[in-house]
């Protein structure tokens, strides 16, 4: 065990995990016979009472820090993803030899370097940092340029990195002295920005040097590493993150990676550092000398596996640049738009106000005002264990730039990602994968209902028709014919007089959350059997063939192998995959199942873990439906949403008229 005298490190996530031990708390009057380690924080002041501890009970001390690749959000949002465990020192102290240190010169197998190539380039197509919660600067940056680095006032790695505050302005007279031609970026902490703490330069001084321009906006480091051609730091990470860019890293104090030879020093290396390659710098201080922890399962993992992770934050943090205005949304909806729009600058103010560059956000296809940017929201294809409208929180969304995926009379994101989109043989590979374990699991949207139902003996053919709520906008805009669920009970009877027929109403409709269609109450007239609290999944490994308007049951049952007849224009009708009564004209590619998979499950809808709360994969998302599905298994609706019911259902029958008009300005 290792024991802990800082109630602030027992409140890190998943310790133990990165630890390798549990950790304990110390009793102030007992000395614990098992302990094994004392960990404290780096050589912070409040871990001075760790390393006296630990050298009165001659035991080892562990001195912690966050990772070179953190979290998402800075340490007061979010807890680390990759923790230090040094035995030796800490490797901001170049007074005494750090565990990161003595690996650094270790000679590297070839599978060594390269997993540290590979493990660079993955570093900068993903775009990270240590933290990764800012965006990047769309502004353009001139040409030529170098980067100069502040840090805070008093940061223990400055003094520690055998420099001092007078660093700072040698740092600032060398980079305009040896680039005479560029312009010195200089990067100023935000907290000093915020008024905070203080830096290491005088705006002021520095406002009336001509070819110096401060860097006022906190943006993603990346942002400035990718355009400058040197960067010129004291002991700040961003030399490091330089190095993986390629640029010219000159340091004036002396950080984890200079001496090395890879760097141009002010300062004299310890002896102790000699010539390296980048990669045994990268290996060292990436792979072998942090540890990490997988955020969506809080169990160890490696580099590779939290950097893939944390490229999926930064790729969906950057699809929407500038504020976004999301108004009409309910309160109970207003998280969820955050947590799906999470990277932007989201507000639901009613009204626009002088934000020229802004983007409207609305539910479904909501009218919104001419030549207005718009995102169009709407529940995912994996949803949930629950129907949405008794307010059950989604996995899934999608966010069209376009139009609307059930949309058919225009084109929408889905849409064009199926006609244009190359799907090369992983992605394939990767939707194969997904439909198996889908129809394995039996997974559908809602994943709802409990009981059962057995195909009859000695019948050949059974055909299902799935039940929709009559006055979605699905129907509306995707259905050129008919739009009554009888009149396509009746047209299913009318094509196939000797098959089995079953009519499964609209689980939200049996819910009393939405109103039945016109006539449905005559359906049973219509079919063999009328299923009502059977699962989709479960339903669809019985029959032979669906016959839909525009039901998602169709994309479902296609995943499933089943013959698939569409009365209407469905996003999954058009692709050859499908017996289109109504063929939508615009689309003309031929897609396999594996296409259409990757398109609407894999690239089309953004997922939102339930665990972490940040975005996710299709498959993670699988995951944790599996799981809910388990937990939730004959748990009954809480009472208080049993009584919401008939409120909800009126919400939902108002909304339907929603884009009959813009309701925002």
């Amino acid at each position: 065990m290792i024991g802990i005298l800082s109630p602030g490190i027992l409140k890190i996530p998943h310790l133990e995990a990165l630890l390798g031990a549990p950790p304990v708390t110390v009793p102030p009057f007992r000395h614990p016979s098992d302990l094994t380690a004392i960990a404290g924080w780096g050589h912070k002041p409040t871990a001075k009472r760790a390393r006296r501890y630990a050298l009165a009970h001659h035991l080892p001390y562990l001195a912690l820090e966050d990772g070179f690749l953190r979290s998402v959000g800075l340490g007061s949002q979010d807890p680390p993803l990759s923790l230090i465990v040094d035995d030796l020192g800490i490797y901001y102290d170049a007074t005494q030899v750090s565990r990161l240190e003595s690996l650094i010169p270790n000679t590297l197998s070839t599978t060594g370097l390269a997993r540290a190539r590979a493990l660079r380039s993955a570093w900068r197509a993903a775009r990270v940092s240590k933290y990764n919660h800012l965006p990047e600067d769309r502004t353009p940056l001139p040409s030529p340029a170098v980067l100069v680095v502040d840090q805070t006032f008093g940061d223990p790695a400055i003094g520690y990195g055998l420099a001092a505050p007078e660093s700072f302005q040698r740092m600032l007279d060398a980079a305009l002295r040896e680039h005479p031609d560029a312009t010195v970026l200089v990067k100023i902490h935000p907290d000093v920005f915020a008024g905070l703490k203080r830096g290491h330069f005088d705006l002021t001084t520095l406002a009336r040097l001509t070819r110096v321009r401060v860097l006022a906006r906190d943006v993603h480091p990346v942002s400035l590493l990718e355009h400058v051609t040197a960067v010129y730091t004291v002991t700040s990470q961003m030399g490091f993150e330089a190095l993986l860019w390629g640029r010219r890293v000159r340091t004036f104090g002396m950080p984890f990676y200079a001496g090395w030879g890879l760097t141009e020093d002010e300062l004299t290396a310890p002896a102790r550092r000699s010539a390296v390659d980048l990669e045994q710098l990268i290996h060292a201080t990436l792979v072998a000398y942090p540890r990490y922890l997988d955020p969506e399962t809080g169990e160890r993992c490696e580099v590779e596996r939290l950097l893939d992770w944390m490229a999926l934050q930064r790729r969906m943090r950057e699809r929407f640049s500038g504020p976004i205005r999301a108004p009409g949304f309910s309160p109970w909806k207003r998280p969820l738009v955050v947590a799906f729009l999470q990277g932007s600058q989201v507000s639901f103010a009613p009204h626009r106000h002088d934000a020229p560059n802004e983007t409207l956000a609305v539910w479904g296809m909501a009218a919104t005002p001419p030549a207005t940017p718009t995102l169009r929201l709407e529940d995912g294809f994996l949803r949930s264990v629950g129907l949405g409208a008794d307010l059950i929180r989604p996995l899934s969304w999608v966010v069209d730039t376009r139009g609307m995926y059930y949309d058919a009379t225009r084109a929408s994101d889905l849409e064009v990602l199926l006609q244009t989109a190359v799907f090369d043989a992983p992605l394939l590979a990767r939707a194969q994968t997904l439909r198996a374990r889908i129809v394995a699991a039996g997974l559908t949207k809602y994943n709802v209902g409990s009981g059962t139902w057995r195909r009859p003996m000695g019948v050949d053919r059974v055909i299902l028709v799935p039940g929709q709520v009559e006055m979605d906008a699905s129907i509306r805009r995707g259905a050129p014919g008919i739009r009554r669920n009888l009149d396509l009970l009746k047209a299913t009877r009318a094509a196939h007089p000797t098959a089995y027929l079953i009519y499964k109403p609209h689980p939200d409709v049996l819910a009393g959350l939405r109103s039945r269609g016109e006539g449905e109450a005559e359906t049973r007239e219509w079919c063999d059997a009328l299923v009502t609290d059977v699962p989709m999944g479960a339903l669809l490994e019985q029959v032979d063939e669906l016959h839909v308007l525009t039901s998602l049951a169709g994309f479902e049952a296609l995943l499933r192998g089943k013959t698939v007849v569409c009365h209407g224009q469905p996003f999954y009708a058009g692709w050859g995959l499908t017996i289109d009564r109504e063929p939508p004209t615009r689309r003309t590619r031929k897609l396999s199942l594996e296409m259409l998979v990757a398109g609407a499950l894999l690239l089309y809808p953004t997922y939102v873990s339930r665990a972490t709360g940040r975005f996710t994969t299709a498959e993670r998302a699988l995951d944790e439906l599996l799981d809910w599905r388990a937990r939730e298994a004959g748990a009954r609706l809480p009472w208080w949403r049993q009584l919401l019911r008939p409120m909800l259902g009126w919400c939902a029958a108002w909304r339907d008229g929603i884009d009959q008009g813009w309701q925002g300005d």
